[in-house]
């Protein structure tokens, strides 16, 4: 029963990262926001595998562990990218609260669809990773134009019946996407770390990852809807 807790609180821990990514941004200290987060990401890609690992489904069946993580990946790749919009300088003023709101609601009907992750291991919709969409913005420093414009496309995608993979479980291709993610979350970090000054070279070279991400989404299984 312990390790089953030690799990759930691992996952949990995800909420004092929420909250501190969201006093960074509050200061408008993106880079450590951003860290924060990424702190997040490499923490939700690992507690379902100690979540397995303890049984804790089977040992605290009356504690909802998926509810639990639904909450902090709402804080950590919703609502604190959507906060971060709304303090940076990256869309028209008079477009924040309609890019913020978008993201918001698309991603709370997201989260709430009975599709939203599939038995097979896919997501259905754009998977809210507003995280690094708001990331790459940041430290592209686009137009503003240009960025709502993209933040407003993948709110839509949130609909767009898609399957995409999930990196950590995906049924396809598993080694190779987690040994390729392994490499595109270090050069993440290298990159919140240089910021504002990140290398051009490198900030091209990690769109590979997302690029494979979304091809092998597109191949693994065809569009359909589920």
């Amino acid at each position: 029963m312990v390790l089953a807790w030690l799990a759930h609180l691992y996952t949990a821990s995800g909420l004092v990262l929420a909250f501190a990514a969201t006093l960074a941004v509050i200061h408008r200290d993106y880079r450590t926001a951003f860290f924060w987060l990424a702190v997040q990401i490499f923490v939700d890609a690992t507690d379902g595998a100690l979540a397995r690992a303890a049984h804790v489904s089977r040992v605290l069946p009356w504690f909802n562990g998926a509810k639990l993580d639904d909450i902090v990946d709402y804080l950590t790749y919703v609502f604190v990218p959507a906060l971060i919009v709304w303090q940076a300088p990256i869309v028209p003023p008079a477009w924040t609260l309609l890019v913020a709101a978008a993201m918001l609601l698309s991603s709370g009907y997201g989260f709430n669809r009975d599709d939203a992750k599939t038995a097979d291991h896919f997501f259905t919709g754009f998977p809210s990773y507003w995280n690094i969409v708001v990331f790459y913005l940041v430290v592209a420093a686009w137009p503003p134009l240009v960025n709502a414009a993209i933040l407003l496309l993948f709110a839509v995608l949130v609909f767009v019946p898609i399957r995409y993979i999930y990196p950590s479980r995906t049924p396809v291709y598993r080694v190779s996407t987690n040994m390729l993610s392994g490499v595109w979350a270090v050069a993440i970090l290298a990159m919140i770390w240089q910021y504002p000054a990140v290398s051009r070279p490198l900030f091209l070279a990690s769109f590979a990852f997302p690029i494979y991400y979304l091809a092998l989404s597109l191949l693994a299984r065809p569009y359909r809807r589920t």
